[in-house]
């Protein structure tokens, strides 16, 4: 079911196609001006807008352009009792799809519906093609962890069952909720992406939700948001426990009714999406800290995925090696690259701490930066030990770098205070001297943390 916007100021021209419409099954919405039109576009994700040239207060020239500036997307089909050819070209260089005079034919005005919406569904679908073959990469492996995700995916897809993906950074997460995305019945619509990390707290609601003109200092114009861009497809929203406590309050809702309000309006947005969520953390770990609304995580969690890391799926190394060995491969040469069955050996011995993303890196460098065509074990130990250095230089980014400031202060004074009482046999006067603060000071930090005494 499509919707559609009729907006003509002739009542009776309004019933009419608001009659042919309905007996096509699609949803009608009406306005007797270009104001009421452009109000229905604020709050509805309308398909096609039937819009007639000669309206009062504002010209359906006048509308179209509005329309084309603020919802490039959507075909507008312009009718007239009065036009001439000049304002039938302008309003084709404008963007109309196609251009009508009254009295309207029924045939024709049901074929030119039906092939506006084929001809943005067409364009929808070319959208999604493009950002296929934009993708980097597929989800490669058959172990019985990967068999798992399969059976999730393949039985939550056609539903519009919310789902949560779980599992550490470099798992492909990402690709899981693409996967599930392509396999549904909203394939056609968009998947929208958002990367709740990236986003500072002062910008997520505008972020999500979008703003009216003029509702901050840096508005300058008006800004949907991702909820409303993802109508009609997938929302993925990654990273979402990191999210304030307050922007989650407002996801609630907005998942709740799908229904929402842009920044400086007061106009409610109603939306048909389907939600994907994720996270690298312990999500329930969250919810028991007050990290994490309970009440949210309950809704998002109604069909789990787990991402297993890669020490989870060792079996499917050698097929991802392939894999990525052909996704590298030299564009002067025929033939991909292998590694010897030594250098698979110390390949599944490697703790791969990054996951997919470490190995994916991993093989397009050991491609780059070696001319042999079986690479040996000798040459895989050392790129696996220029690894293995830089994560050892990196461990406390890899260790802080998803925590809030608070957090990461919280946890390195109470990884050091253990330390220092540990080098100093808990003799609190000795290592309260050695980190200069006072014995008093120690023992309301020991208790803040919950650290234990060893005698």
């Amino acid at each position: 079911m499509s919707k559609i916007l009729i907006i003509d100021d002739e009542p009776g021209i309004r019933t009419v196609l608001s009659d042919i419409i309905k007996d096509e099954n699609h949803q009608v919405f009406t306005g007797g001006d270009g104001f009421e039109g452009l109000t229905v576009l604020r709050e509805e994700s309308v398909d096609l807008v039937i819009l007639d040239v000669w309206l009062p207060n504002m010209g359906g020239i006048d509308v179209l352009k509005e329309i084309k500036k603020e919802y490039p997307d959507i075909e507008v089909i312009m009718i007239s009792g009065h036009a001439n050819i000049d304002i039938a070209v302008k309003a084709v260089k404008l963007g109309a799809y196609d251009f009508l005079e009254k009295p309207l034919s029924l045939d024709k005005i049901i074929n030119l519906i039906n092939n506006a919406l084929k001809f943005e569904k067409l364009k929808k679908e070319n959208a999604v093609l493009k950002n296929s073959i934009l993708m980097d990469d597929k989800m490669i492996g058959s172990s019985e962890s990967m068999q798992a995700v399969w059976t999730r995916i393949n039985q939550s897809a056609f539903s519009n069952a919310k789902i949560l993906i779980t599992g550490e950074n470099g798992t492909g997460k990402e690709l899981i909720a693409r996967e599930i995305h392509r396999k549904s019945s909203r394939s056609a619509g968009p998947f929208v992406e958002v990367n709740c990390a990236a986003i500072p707290d002062t910008l997520i609601e505008s972020e999500l939700f979008g703003h009216e003109k003029g509702a901050f200092t840096s508005a300058i114009a008006r800004r949907k948001g991702k909820f409303e861009l993802a109508h009609g497809g997938t929302l993925f929203l990654d990273e979402i426990a990191d999210m304030s406590i307050s922007a989650q309050a407002k996801v609630l809702r907005a998942i709740q009714e799908l229904k929402f309000e842009r920044i400086g309006s007061e106009e409610s947005i109603t939306v048909d999406i389907r939600l994907i969520a994720a996270t690298n953390k312990d999500i329930v770990g969250e919810v028991s800290a007050g990290r994490f609304r309970e009440d949210l995580y309950y809704r998002l969690n109604v069909v789990p995925i787990h991402a297993p890391s890669l020490s989870e799926r060792t079996s499917d190394l050698e097929e991802l090696v392939s894999y990525f060995m052909e996704k590298f491969k030299s564009n002067t040469s025929e033939v991909c690259k292998t590694i010897s069955k030594e250098g698979l050996k110390f390949l599944r011995a490697h703790k791969w701490p990054g996951n997919i993303r470490e190995l994916k890196n991993f093989i397009e460098r050991i491609n780059i930066m070696t001319d042999e065509q079986v690479i040996s074990a000798e040459t895989v130990k050392y790129y696996l030990q220029e690894d293995k250095n830089v994560y050892t230089q990196s461990n406390l980014d890899d260790e802080y770098s998803e925590m809030k400031l608070t957090d990461a202060k919280d946890k390195f004074e109470k990884q050091l205070l253990i330390q220092k009482l540990e080098q100093n046999n808990y003799n609190i006067s000795r290592a309260a001297e050695v980190l200069g603060i006072y014995p008093s000071n120690l023992h309301g930090k020991i208790k803040k943390f919950g650290i234990e005494i060893k005698k």
